[in-house]
């Protein structure tokens, strides 16, 4: 959980996009972003955490990215389930969802509302203009199911 006093997005929003647009699983730099981890945090270790920035291994982003569940096989690379294994086996692979930044419980809420409030409008075209790709079945696949359930 973020410390209650988090970064001002629009202190960072420049760097933040680049981030967004870089072809990597942005969600490690996004924590590094963010204010650190609060005191409140739920581990149960000894020593105090507060502020600290490392990825406390959660799995989270590892079990959300879309393209690691169209390529499980990519998982046995490591048993790892940290940001840093999910850079490391998606890559440049990556869908660009931001996904993973969403449920890492390190990265700030401002973070996370500005990627709700003004990235998704274009994550969802993109994903869009992937329906019917004959690459792309899970999201044809996706719609069918939601439409049969009408």
């Amino acid at each position: 959980m973020p410390l209650p006093v988090q970064r001002d997005v629009r202190e960072i929003e420049g760097i933040l996009n680049e981030i967004l647009n870089t072809r990597c699983p942005p969600v490690g730099r996004c924590r590094l972003l963010s204010s650190g981890v609060g005191n409140a945090h739920s581990l149960n270790i000894a020593e105090d955490i507060s502020g600290h920035k490392e990825c406390l291994g959660c799995g989270n982003c590892v079990d959300i990215c879309p393209f690691l569940s169209r390529e499980p096989y990519r998982r046995k690379k490591t048993e790892q389930r940290t940001s840093m294994a999910l850079e490391s086996i998606v890559g440049e692979d990556c869908d660009l969802c931001n996904a993973c930044v969403l449920v890492c419980p390190q990265v700030d809420t401002t973070i996370k509302n500005y990627i709700v409030n003004h990235r998704m409008a274009e994550v969802m075209s993109r994903l869009e203009r992937r329906i019917g790709d004959e690459d792309e079945l899970d999201l044809d696949l996706f719609l069918e199911e939601a439409i049969s359930q009408d």
